[in-house]
Parts: C-alpha cells; structure tokens; sequence
C-alpha cells in the first residue's frame, strides 16, 4: 500500500514556515511576552500571515476564564424586531473585538437552560437575553444582560424602553384623535414588555374615564402574533357605525389584524385605525397604514456593548432606558 503521510495541523504548518517549534508559535499569537526574540516573532507572525492562519481562542478562553463570543439569546429570531436588535448588538460589539453566537429559545424553558449551559462552558464574555423566561439555570452565577424584557423573577439590570410610558402614550393617541371605541390585542402578559404596555394602556384610559372592559383586550395563547391579530381583531369589531381603534402590542400583531379587517371589508385606518408597537424598519415601505410606537435598535448594541465593558471592568451596571417615540402614519 502507499505511504500516506498525514498533513500537518494548521499551527505545525505555520512552526515549520518560521523554522520554531509549536510552543514558540503558540506564545508568539497569544501575546506570551518576553518568550522570543523580536525576529523570531517577526517570522511567526510573517508566517501567520502568510497561511492565514487563526488560532484557536479556547486555551486563551481557558487561562483568561472567558473568550471573545458574546451569547445572544433571544425567543424569535424570525422577528423583525429580535432580529434587528441582534444585528445592533453584533455591530457594536465588533469594534470591541467581541464576537456574537446567536440562539432562538422559542421562549421554552428548557431550551433556554440548554442554551446557557452551553455558553457558560464556552467561557462567553457575557450572556445577553433578548426575551428571558423562568428557567432552572437563570440564576447561576453567571454575567447576564436582561435587554427588551426584565429578568422574570427578580430585580436585574435592564437594557431596554419604558413600555408602561409608552402604553400611556398609545392610550393618548386614540384619545386625542376622539377615538373612544377601543381594543386591544396583545401576546403573553408573562412578557414584562407586553405586561407593561398593556398596564400604561389600561391606566391612561382609565385616568379619563374609558377603562377598557376585559372583554375588549384580546390575545390567544399559543397563537404566533400574526395569528392574535388574524384571529382575534374580528372580535373588536362594534355592531354599529363609529371608528375603531386597535392597539397591538406589536407590529406582527397588527400585520395579522390588518389581513383579517381587509377581508371584512374594512379599510386601515380610515374604519379602523390600528396602532402597533416596535416599528419595523420596513413600515414606511410595506405597511403605510401602520402607526406605531418606534424602538431604537441601534441604540441597544451601543448600550449592551457599553454594559459588557462596565462588567469586564468589574463595575455594576443599572438600568439603561432608552428613548421611544410615536411613529404616526396614515392618520
């Protein structure tokens, strides 16, 4: 039989380009200090370059106790509104020399708990929740970013909006157009943010005298968002003539009652005037008809990556409210 000779692993490739051992080229591209000459290291990194050749990260993961990955763990990445705030953070962590491994959770506990056990033995820098649930490993020692949603279960730095102010101003919005028929859709109220949203909503209306009747604020658990407002706006429809106002807890929602009111012949927002929340990036394009409370995506990469450093640092990091603002169209 022929003889085959194994190919060398990338690093020993690299040892025989320089003329060194596999030792010196490991120091050389972990930064080990003072264990080469400067030519000898000038050689290594000639030859690094010159076999583009990348190091593994886990030995320094190891000694460090934590490497360059930050976990982002998020419920839907299917989203658009996850989605956007996964690529805000991904870009702003790059100049960080942070890299970013993204997991769907699809909201189950268990595969929330699969996910962290998994990061925490990648030694990540930091664990960011896009959307967290209740879960067995949750509250390991462990450092955790709440961003979006709080921690469900106790008090935890929090990156995201003030969504009871923003559902008071979704009330205010029908309210100052004199649309007193009302309803609302929303998803699971285990969501601090959806919890939120629909207390502010309730309150303000309360506060003039329109307190929302429970049959007038609708969701469908197990039901995806479209699904809510395909199914469930049909329900807020009034038998008599008046305009109608629908708030939903989130864009997809009002994608879905949208549908459903065009298909009962109504127009948006001319019959029914719907207000979302999250304001996907796309609204201008394909939903016109869509007023909304708008989220700024951009900023919450620039404030997880700042909380990452403050961590890093050894310092607390607080709560960080980030500005929303009430995107109006079509009305």
């Amino acid at each position: 039989m022929p003889n085959r000779t194994a190919s060398p692993s990338p690093i020993e490739a690299v040892a025989r380009r320089a003329g060194v051992s596999i030792a010196t080229v490991s120091r050389v591209v972990n930064g080990v200090r003072n264990k080469a000459s400067p030519a000898t290291t000038a050689r290594v990194q000639e030859a690094v370059a010159a076999l583009s050749y990348r190091p593994t990260s886990a030995g320094r993961a190891l000694r460090e106790r934590r490497s360059r990955l930050v976990a982002v763990l998020a419920p839907n990445l299917a989203n658009p509104a996850m989605a956007a705030i996964a690529a805000s953070i991904e870009g702003a962590l790059r100049p960080h020399g942070l890299v970013m491994a993204a997991c769907d959770t699809g909201d189950d506990p268990d595969v929330q708990d699969e996910c962290l056990a998994e990061m925490r033995a990648q030694r990540v820098r930091a664990t960011v929740l896009l959307g967290a649930v209740q879960s067995r490993l949750l509250d390991d020692e462990a450092p955790l970013l709440f961003v979006g949603r709080r921690h469900p279960g106790r008090a935890a730095p929090f990156i995201g909006i003030d969504n009871r102010q923003a559902g008071v101003d979704a009330a205010q919005f029908f309210l100052d157009r004199g649309i007193r028929v009302l309803g609302l859709l929303h998803g699971a109220v285990t969501s601090s943010a959806t919890a939120e949203r629909v207390q502010g909503f309730q309150a303000q209306l309360a506060s003039h005298g329109h307190a929302l009747p429970p049959e007038r604020m609708l969701s469908l658990p197990g039901q995806e968002h479209t699904g809510i407002g395909l199914l469930a706006a049909p329900r807020l429809l009034p038998k008599g003539p008046g305009r109608v106002g629908i708030f939903c807890s989130s864009d997809l929602i009002a994608y879905g009652a949208h549908r459903a009111l065009l298909a009962h012949g109504l127009r948006v927002p001319e019959d029914v005037t719907l207000l979302g929340f999250d304001d996907n990036p796309l609204n201008d394009w394909l939903a016109p008809w869509l007023s909304s409370i708008q989220v700024p995506y951009a900023a919450f990469g620039i404030a997880v990556a700042a909380a990452i450093d403050r961590l890093g640092s050894g310092h607390a990091v607080g709560d960080v409210i980030l500005p929303h603002r009430l995107v109006v169209r079509g009305a």
